[in-house]
């Protein structure tokens, strides 16, 4: 069977027959390249005209890429839905206000949250405050600066262009089609993500994470729960994430690719940690802390785009200050 190779409907070259625009739909169209194409024109001719004059691009036809630290992104789908919590939601805030959310382009999101080993094959070691932990843990104590550099250096490789999520492609991707607490139902359970695992703080979890082999006051390895529908992993626990926005209030009209940047000083952080408690863990619940905050249950996970974008163009590189401030979120 020949399948049908989409390009993309916005890259040079591209005005014609087999296209494929950011929301996944198909149009028919009756030129390539300028190259006319018979009504009688077969499918295979077609196919081989694509390929000799229009070289792929790095998200073409491909659900999942890798980069040479052995990260891996599974493409999400543009897309709608409802950001927030219902009022009867269980642990919810009040700054969960439900409002419609449409992103009109899709994007690649890191499938794990990125591991000691990765971070310290671009950043090297810390001599103080780095983490104890193995390097298939998800790394932890690097401020929302540090991850920002991170990111600059990764971005020099030349293999993509790198960015944390915004808030709202955080939620879409952890949600995965889902309208419940979790992406699994209204139900925390201790199966499907690490949480209360912690002698000093939360325990709900802690009994049954021990008996799985996994040590305490501690991240579990990368990939220990199941993935969501879309094959993301530890959307709900393990380690808080940073996202990119500031940390503001909802708006309670509909939003196109919010990512508010402009004022504020606070980062976001989502998805709950192994010193969380599970409410914490809910697919709406937010949370933040100062940029510069090395907490050592936040970590983070990448977008990567297939060129600069006009969301990453906001990312902030400069780190005026090294002291953490409040945070909020257990």
């Amino acid at each position: 069977m020949i399948g049908y190779v989409p390009c993309d409907s916005n890259a040079k070259g591209c005005d014609g027959i087999i296209c494929s625009s950011d929301r996944g739909v198909f149009v028919m169209r009756h030129r390539f390249h300028g190259v006319p194409l018979l009504a009688g024109t077969s499918l295979l001719a077609i196919l081989v005209t694509g390929l000799l004059l229009q070289p792929l691009s790095v998200s073409a036809g491909k659900s999942a890429i890798n980069n040479s630290l052995g990260m891996s992104f599974v493409m999400i789908p543009a897309g709608s839905f409802t950001m927030g919590s219902p009022v009867d939601e269980y642990g919810r805030s009040t700054n969960e206000i439900r409002h419609r959310v449409t992103l009109t382009k899709h994007f690649y999101l890191q499938t794990t949250e990125v591991t000691v080993g990765q971070w310290r094959r671009i950043m090297g070691r810390r001599w103080f405050g780095d983490v104890k932990w193995p390097e298939d843990r998800p790394i932890a104590k690097v401020s929302w600066y540090d991850v920002q550099r991170f990111i600059k250096k990764l971005n020099a490789k030349n293999e993509g262009y790198y960015r944390l999520p915004t808030e709202a492609e955080w939620e879409y991707a952890a949600r995965a089609g889902s309208e419940t607490a979790y992406a699994w139902g209204d139900m925390v359970d201790c199966s499907r993500a690490l949480y209360g695992h912690s002698r000093k703080g939360q325990h709900a979890c802690r009994d049954y994470n021990v008996s799985r082999g996994l040590k305490s006051e501690m991240p579990a390895p990368a990939k220990s729960y199941p993935p969501n529908k879309w094959g993301l992993y530890d959307m709900h626990g393990n380690v808080w994430e940073w996202c990119l926005d500031i940390f503001t209030d909802y708006p309670r009209d509909p939003a196109v690719d919010p990512c508010p940047t402009d004022s504020g000083t606070m980062r976001v952080r989502r998805g709950g940690s192994w010193f969380s408690p599970g409410y914490a863990c809910r697919l709406a619940n937010r949370a933040y802390g100062h940029p510069a905050s090395r907490l050592p249950n936040t970590g983070f996970r990448l977008v990567r785009e297939t060129q600069s974008s006009a969301v990453g163009s906001k990312m902030m590189t400069t780190r005026p200050i090294d002291e953490a401030e409040n945070h909020r979120g257990p």
